[in-house]
């Protein structure tokens, strides 16, 4: 359903919580339409084998800015931080994947055993502490995140495809 309402839509803005699929959608639609996709995770977050360093809040808005003034990309991720507006007004349309809470805990559990087992690469260390950390943001999504969400886009409303089911 979502990749027939994309056809003609170039710059894209996919949010949801942790497990709801936006990393998935956001390749395969950038597949489809030859589109370039972002993380925000890694416009946020450099990324170093000894770890990740967040940049400065300028350097974010820079690369974000250098993103968005494009004239086609794909963004995902969840971010409430005010400079992320700045994609919510370029983008064509925002899709808010908002899939079932035990649904996204059943994919963060089984993300991490393939991490774990290498059949799965991620941009970070899957470790247990990471795991439980990816809990809290999952069970803080409709209470804090969502909320957020809908706040930050108040102008953009008329943008917003939720998906509720994956």
């Amino acid at each position: 359903m979502i990749q027939m309402k994309m056809s003609k839509k170039k710059k894209i803005h996919i949010t949801g919580s942790v497990g709801s699929g936006k990393t998935t959608l956001a390749k395969k639609l950038s597949i489809e339409l030859g589109i370039p996709y972002y993380e925000i995770d890694n416009i946020i977050f450099e990324r170093h084998l000894s770890g990740d360093v967040r940049r400065s809040d300028k350097e974010i808005v820079n690369i974000l800015d250098e993103i968005v003034t494009g004239d086609a990309w794909i963004l995902e991720g969840t971010c409430t931080k005010k400079w992320i507006v700045r994609s919510f007004a370029a983008a064509d349309c925002i899709i808010l994947l908002d899939i079932p809470y035990l649904v996204r805990l059943k994919r963060i559990i089984f993300r991490y055993l393939k991490q774990i087992v290498k059949l799965e690469s991620a941009n970070y260390q899957p470790t247990f502490s990471m795991l439980i950390q990816m809990f809290k943001w999952n069970h803080k999504f409709n209470s804090v995140n969502k909320i957020d969400f809908y706040q930050l886009t108040k102008n953009y409303l008329d943008k917003i495809i939720v998906q509720t089911r994956k």
